[in-house]
């Protein structure tokens, strides 16, 4: 009797685990995933060969979907004394657990990798700076800070 009663509980327990993978919502899954990893086809964008500095004042803040079938991320604009440049930050969930209050009108440093998504200039930000806080969202390679711990190297600062 005992037997059958553990069988059935295992039974059960698969099954409400199975049931809920199957009706998670659009982008529920595990945090990384949906394109964010460092070795998928947007994370090996990343250059370290491209890597620069450059100051300006955010314009807007928004979601976007950098490849199809990519989760939702966050990027900002930002405008320098040159050009507007749209800035990549990282998964939203990911931002959503930094303190990071980023807003409209903030004059920031970006460090990051400049790259080319769709025929269209783009930063890969691997920290921002501003008021002397500084954001980091990627090591010196482009290794998320999100995806580091998979990768079993410390999570430190690349300055």
């Amino acid at each position: 009797m005992r037997r059958r009663i553990a069988i059935l509980a295992t039974l059960l327990a698969l099954a409400v685990t199975a049931s809920i993978g199957i009706a998670a919502p659009p982008g529920f899954g595990w945090r990384g995933s949906r394109g964010w990893a460092a070795d998928g086809p947007y994370g090996r964008l990343f250059d370290p060969k491209t890597v620069e500095t450059v100051s300006g004042t955010i314009t807007s803040l928004a979601e976007i979907t950098p490849i199809k079938g990519m989760g939702v991320g966050v990027h900002l604009m930002l405008k320098t004394t040159t050009e507007t440049v749209d800035v990549h930050l990282g998964p939203r969930w990911y931002l959503e657990s930094q303190d990071a209050d980023l807003k409209a009108g903030d004059a920031v440093e970006v460090r990051g990798s400049r790259i080319q998504i769709g025929k269209k200039p783009a930063i890969l930000a691997i920290e921002i700076k501003r008021d002397g806080d500084v954001l980091v969202l990627r090591d010196a390679n482009g290794t998320p800070r999100w995806a580091g711990w998979r990768r079993g190297r410390p999570r430190t600062s690349s300055r």
